[in-house]
């Protein structure tokens, strides 16, 4: 168990640190001088079970309050310290606050100074206590009058023994998780190189490991480990640790980083969280409010932008989106501390739902039901949640960032489906996503043919677009897959369509389609009108008219315009030309584009037939149109061999 005290400045944290363990936390020489403590202290003492009780003591000062979150972000009980002489002080309060937004709910008072003060006194100080702690989480909590500064003091005594049964209980953290640490420490010793230490989150780290520093992205190894002060093979969440690791220089890596496993590596600028304004903030929060986030053992500067609402007023509860100068690392369910924009008081705090806040469309319906997902997550620790929300999927690297669950928990989670991408990722997704999804697909289909019942249908990409444009490659290739596999769906090159929509032809109408097909074939990028079809083969233009549209819904001819139709070899001869003049308007454009005259020249076509194909083009998703040219999209690329 890792304990941390809070409290005000000079009410003695550092000499009950002292008495409890034996080991003056206060190591600097401006500490020592002025008698105040400036960074954070460690100290541990042996538990009757062979177990190790860490000790961090915080600085009280309020200009310190940086480093005091830092050190409380890593704690499992709080002794919150207070002199009998000067009772509750405005420090104490705020750490208090500080405690109760970084969700520490379990804590002991030490009333310290208690030989300065008369009974009457003493009794004054507890009552104030009492009604300090009656509203938050530590109400109740027991209160132990000490003095640190004698030697074998009782109610010293009596408080390391409630310390140790309380830590002999307390239940072992979880070590499944992929590892995760909170630096709070960087130091070189002679003789043996760089030491990070801080308290661990998640996992367990073993000698020899890898691991990767977040968000730098640098990767160190791990050459040894103490934790809770002892040398040992591993370490484990809830620990106390400090390694020393190589490949890195001090330099290189500072508290507020973190120390991780590599799949946990990924970091963002915008993290969508819920967050609390406190009754007595005295600010609200409006767009784009700066404030300074303590973060494990971070401290940032971020603008918040809401995600419902147009302000956060005191006492409020509402979901926001912190907006960091650059990447941080986090998880959901994360706690964080919030104070004003000139870091003078803390006015807030929540927690961690999406690490991975996007900039656009951050207050749509899809965005705020996969926050309620994440939500739901939290409260029931189980991943399940968050594939049955995801509507198109969700890679299981992104599962495993997002949960901390090794990819091997993964494969066991019932009712999910995995769709195997190159390297050794994977979509996950629920049979009910895949069913949805599949029924959109068909939708999507039937009202196509509705919107164009002389198209044969809509090629891959244009399907995916109408259907779901955000959806990853390698599921929209699975999904369209299975469907023509079953029969839902009919493959005709690369034109998808419902079974029910096609023609037969009988043995006459085959003879006259051949025939037109050898004559548009021939008219290489001047196919004739109906009409002049019909004369050429003495035919009635209605008859060439309804031949052409059932060829048309058999993806043998292609409608360009009313009563013009095109072979598809052409089409395709004409698609490869427009792509190869195509051209990026400025140098730093991430697209292609032509234009009509371009178009015309090329191709040997009038300007009013080239515009008609380029239309065609744009109307079947080869194309689109931007002001005077037509963007080449890099996903539909037309290829001869498909279309003959």
């Amino acid at each position: 168990m890792i304990v941390g005290t809070a409290g005000h400045i000079d009410h003695g944290k550092t000499t009950l640190s002292r008495a409890l363990t034996g080991v003056d936390t206060d190591r600097l020489k401006e500490e020592k001088a002025r008698g105040i403590s400036i960074e954070l202290g460690y100290a541990y003492t042996p538990l009757p079970n062979g177990d190790v009780l860490g000790l961090i003591d915080v600085p009280g000062h309020e200009k310190l309050i940086h480093t005091m979150a830092a050190g409380a972000s890593g704690i499992d009980y709080a002794l919150l310290v207070i002199a009998a002489d000067d009772g509750v002080m405005p420090q104490t309060r705020e750490h208090l606050t500080i405690l109760e937004l970084l969700g520490i709910q379990r804590g002991v008072v030490a009333l310290t100074k208690v030989d300065r003060v008369d009974a009457e006194r003493i009794a004054a100080v507890k009552a104030e206590i009492t009604h300090l702690l009656a509203p938050t989480s530590f109400a109740g909590a027991p209160i132990f009058p000490t003095q640190a500064h004698l030697d074998h003091d009782p109610g010293v005594a009596e408080l390391k023994a409630h310390l140790m049964t309380v830590a002999q209980s307390l239940a072992q953290k979880e070590h499944r998780r992929l590892f995760r640490l909170a630096i709070d420490r960087v130091f070189n010793l002679s003789g043996k190189g760089l030491f990070i230490a801080g308290t661990a989150s998640a996992g367990e780290v073993a000698i020899g490991d890898t691991i990767t520093l977040a968000p730098s992205g640098r990767t160190v190894r791990v050459r040894s480990i103490h934790a809770q002060n002892r040398p040992v093979e591993a370490g484990y969440a809830g620990q106390r640790l400090s390694m020393n690791v190589v490949g890195i220089e001090k330099e290189q890596v500072a508290r507020g980083d973190w120390a991780v496993a590599s799949p946990m590596a990924e970091c963002s600028e915008r993290v969508d969280v819920d967050v609390q304004l406190i009754e007595s903030a005295g600010l609200q929060l409006k767009p784009w409010s700066q404030v300074h986030v303590h973060l494990g053992a971070a401290h940032r500067v971020a603008r918040v932008l809401m995600l419902e609402g147009e302000t956060i007023e005191p006492g409020q509860r509402a979901r926001a989106q912190l907006v960091f100068d650059r990447p941080v690392h986090t998880v959901p369910g994360d706690r964080f501390v919030i104070r004003n924009a000139q870091a003078l008081r803390t006015i807030g705090g929540g927690r961690v739902l999406d690490p991975f806040g996007p900039a656009r469309k951050r207050r749509s319906a899809e965005r705020r039901a996969w926050l309620d997902a994440l939500s739901d997550y939290l409260g029931t620790d189980q991943p399940r949640v968050l594939i049955a929300h995801s509507n198109m999927g969700i890679r299981r690297s992104m599962l495993t960032r997002l949960t901390q669950r090794p990819s091997e928990q993964l494969h066991q989670i019932d009712d999910a489906i995995e769709i195997d991408l190159r390297g050794e990722d994977a979509i996950i997704l629920s049979d009910a996503t895949l069913t949805a999804l599949n029924a959109q697909i068909v939708d999507a289909l039937r009202q196509f043919h509705t919107n164009f019942p002389d198209e044969t249908g809509p090629q891959h990409p244009r399907l995916k677009r109408i259907v779901a444009p955000e959806i990853e490659d390698a599921l929209w290739r699975a999904v369209i897959e299975k469907l023509t596999q079953s029969g839902g769906v009919i493959a005709q090159g690369p034109w998808l369509r419902l079974p029910e929509h096609s023609v037969e032809l009988d043995p006459e109408q085959q003879a006259l389609a051949d025939a037109l097909l050898r004559s548009l074939h021939a008219a290489v990028f001047d196919p004739p009108w109906v009409r002049d079809l019909a004369k050429e083969h003495q035919r009635h233009e209605e008859v060439v008219r309804s031949l052409l549209r059932k060829l048309a819904l058999r993806g043998q001819v292609y409608q360009i315009v009313r009563d013009l139709y095109c072979h598809p070899q052409r089409i395709a001869e004409l698609a490869q030309l427009a792509e190869s003049i195509a051209v990026a308007p400025s140098q730093n454009s991430a697209y292609r584009q032509l234009n009509a005259a371009a178009f015309r020249d090329v191709s040997g076509m009038g300007r009013k037939r080239a515009i008609q194909f380029l239309e065609f083009f744009d109307r079947v998703g080869y194309t689109r149109r931007l002001r005077d040219a037509h963007v080449v999209r890099t996903d539909s690329l037309w290829q001869a061999a498909t279309m003959q």
